[in-house]
């Protein structure tokens, strides 16, 4: 792909992604963009890595770049989890700085593949404003039938609505890198929905990419997975978070399944849950 063609193709990504935050739109027409605009940087991802493997160039460098997580509302610990598993779900490993239960904004680190980090860079930040509205949306309806309901005080509301919110961030985010996960997993399987058929056509060229498209996202995946280790080799584990709201969590699984897609802290990867200190 060429780097006017590429430029084309983060045009169209971002194009998608107004039309998804676009007020007018309904819950699932959002969604839809959303999901095609993920799948688009997929597609060019796994493309431009079988491309280079093609050309007998050596694979993209695995890089980082940091991502600023709101902590707005005392929600920064689930949002962070909910970013960093969709960034798993590309194949990155995160780490977290500053993730304290204050209000302050902490710093996502995405370990990845130039082109992962690429298209987390345009997705990200549209994911969090519709995980966010959603979340806003639902609480709000929520907290409404409670106070119809029974005969709450205030206090209790508002550990019903923090308990309720955190909890849908955290499974949407999940429900999200879920969807992420199974589009690649479709990739690996049937070439065709990447649209890396061989000019050749027929069995021979489909079974062909099929075994590059597997061979990129697993070699990704551990390229990422030992510079992750390399650059942050001793992590301890952390707590478990103690919000769990059983409702917040179906509804924000719900919600995030109709995306269809694509001072101290905690490492957030695929690795598990721990500590970076302010230094690194």
């Amino acid at each position: 792909m060429t780097a006017k063609d590429r430029q084309k193709m983060i045009e169209r990504v971002r194009g998608l992604l107004r039309m998804a935050e676009d007020t007018s739109v309904t819950d699932a027409e959002s969604q839809a963009f959303t999901a095609k605009a993920a799948e688009l940087m997929t597609r060019h991802a796994i493309a431009e890595a079988e491309a280079r493997a093609q050309r007998g160039e050596d694979p993209e460098s695995v890089t980082r770049m940091d991502f600023p997580v709101s902590g707005v509302g005392g929600h920064g610990k689930a949002r962070v989890k909910a970013l960093a598993g969709i960034a798993a779900a590309y194949g990155c490993q995160s780490a977290v700085r500053g993730n304290t239960s204050a209000n302050t904004e902490r710093t996502l680190i995405i370990v990845g593949t130039a082109t992962a980090l690429d298209a987390l860079r345009v997705l990200l930040p549209s994911i969090t404003m519709q995980m966010e509205a959603s979340a806003k949306f639902t609480t709000r309806n929520h907290v409404a039938d409670l106070r119809e309901m029974r005969n709450y005080d205030r206090s209790t509301l508002t550990t019903e609505r923090n308990r309720f919110y955190r909890s849908f961030i955290r499974a949407y985010g999940y429900a999200v890198a879920e969807r992420i996960r199974e589009f690649r997993s479709r990739l690996r399987e049937d070439p065709s929905q990447a649209g890396a058929d061989s000019e050749e056509g027929g069995e021979a060229g489909q079974e062909e990419s099929k075994q590059g498209a597997e061979v990129v996202l697993r070699t990704d995946v551990d390229r990422v997975r030992e510079d992750f280790q390399r650059r942050f080799p001793e992590l301890p584990q952390t707590r478990p978070e103690r919000t769990h709201h059983r409702g917040g969590a179906r509804a924000g699984y719900i919600r995030g399944r109709r995306a269809e897609l694509g001072s101290a802290g905690t490492a957030v990867g695929q690795g598990g849950n721990s500590e970076l200190s302010d230094g690194e």
